[in-house]
């Protein structure tokens, strides 16, 4: 049987979203009036874990009502992508399986996430000069130069792929813009239409990643009869996280997401996403050097690097296996290094440092990043503060279940941020502000 034939056989045996909202003396309406409630999947596709969230959306906030998991088997991903489709799709059926029975709904729409090296987020800073500086802004001229912002991005995007990939031409596809300042001749506003001026300045950001990698995703979503609502780079998603809808946020943070085969990194300014880095080293790395070095398979490597935390490992093998994992921690903290530097644009690195994702349970990483003098060589006015983000710290998500219960569930939670985002600004009224109407353009 074919895994999407067996997905729907799995959605059959659940209750429909109209049988379930109908005992719990609610109605859905659906077709052209709008529904009274929404409901999301988030697959945080990771290369040791696959998590599924499903969330009711209800105005601006999530609730999460479902919740499920799934390991990931070695080959199923490659840095921070996906290898094997098939393997994939069904580890994702076994985790939304789990959420959706959790749930009682069998939800459709869904943001998946994506992650890799190859997956390029930064801030473009473009300036433009108006031939008719008396004439106010309107939505149409904000568009026009939305998209040329983005259209630069992208030619940026690909260059950049080309020369990491030996000249080879890179097909991208647009995964994730912000708007995160516009000056009008030198004053910042926060929206721009109505404004006279002659020079606009507008720093965007912008995540690409290779079309390859996106059809993988769109592949797995049709395997698993899910409608794509979007595909998030989940260092965006992170970050979107922690920094929520408001206009006066002053969250300045730098976010690392440490997952089983890569490190995303985001850094936020003033609530404004400055950029995304990701680099080849999570988890699972940390494992293969236990593996090597103690001659040991790598499922017994897992259990000891994981039980060190908890004082599971004899005190005999415990400094063999802190030498080895100490051999990659140093190639680890070196990466952050210089994924930081390339933030070249910022006067100094916010000095708060946010962890989630699976690989930064690791005491001896949080220990290297608090009490070590790697930070020495960057620009950080006070030595970084570290802790874990917690589910109970994401902006508009709360959790029903009580199962999100760690930092390993924040990138998902993100995921459904992003997705609470996207309908929002896809729904048109008469009300819907100028921000809703850039939003939607930044999201098309």
């Amino acid at each position: 049987m074919a895994i999407a034939d067996r997905v729907k056989n799995i959605r059959a045996k659940l209750p429909k979203m109209a049988d379930v909202t109908k005992k719990r003396g609610k109605t859905l309406h659906f077709g052209r009036g709008k529904p009274v409630e929404n409901y999301l999947v988030a697959l945080d596709i990771g290369t040791e874990f696959i998590k599924a969230l499903v969330g009711r959306v209800v105005g601006n906030e999530v609730e999460i009502i479902g919740v499920g998991r799934a390991h990931q088997e070695l080959a199923d991903m490659q840095a921070g992508a996906i290898a094997d489709i098939a393997a994939v799709v069904a580890n994702c059926d076994q985790a939304l399986a789990a959420a959706e029975t959790q749930a009682g709904v069998s939800a459709r729409t869904a943001v998946i996430g994506i992650a890799g090296e190859l997956v390029k987020g930064t801030t473009s800073t473009v300036r433009f000069t108006r031939n008719n500086p008396s004439k106010e802004l309107d939505i149409n001229e904000m568009e026009r130069i939305i998209e040329l912002v983005q259209e630069r991005a992208e030619a940026k995007a690909r260059q950049q792929l080309a020369w990491e990939l030996g000249g080879k031409d890179v097909q991208v596809r647009l995964v994730n813009s912000a708007l995160v300042r516009i000056d009008i001749d030198g004053y910042k506003v926060t929206n721009p239409v109505g404004f006279q001026g002659k020079d606009i300045l507008v720093e965007m950001y912008t995540a690409f990643a290779p079309m390859i990698h996106i059809g993988a995703l769109e592949r797995t979503a049709t395997e698993l009869d899910l409608e794509l609502l979007a595909v998030a780079a989940e260092p965006f998603a992170m970050a979107r996280s922690v920094v929520g809808d408001d206009p006066n946020a002053s969250l300045s943070a730098i976010l690392m997401d440490v997952g089983g085969g890569t490190t995303d990194i985001a850094v936020v300014n003033e609530g404004g996403v400055e950029g995304t880095k990701m680099f080849g080293i999570g988890g699972r790395a940390f494992t293969h050097t236990v593996e090597r070095e103690l001659d040991i398979d790598f499922t017994k490597a897992e259990a000891l690097k994981v039980g060190l935390g908890g004082d599971l490992v004899a005190a005999k093998q415990r400094p063999e296996v802190e030498r080895a994992l100490e051999k990659t921690l140093n190639v680890w903290i070196s990466g952050v290094e210089l994924a930081l530097a390339e933030f070249n644009k910022l006067d100094h690195l916010p000095h708060r440092l946010l962890l989630c994702g699976g690989g930064s349970s690791l005491q001896m990483l949080m220990e290297r990043l608090q009490d070590g003098q790697w930070h020495k060589n960057l620009p950080f006015t006070k030595k970084p503060i570290v802790q874990h983000i917690q589910p109970d710290e994401v902006v508009g998500i709360t959790d029903a279940t009580g199962d999100v219960s760690d930092h390993t569930y924040i990138t998902a939670m993100g995921l459904l941020r992003v997705g609470m985002d996207t309908v929002n600004s896809g729904a048109t009224s008469e009300k819907t502000s100028v921000k809703d109407k850039l939003n939607k353009v930044l999201r098309t």
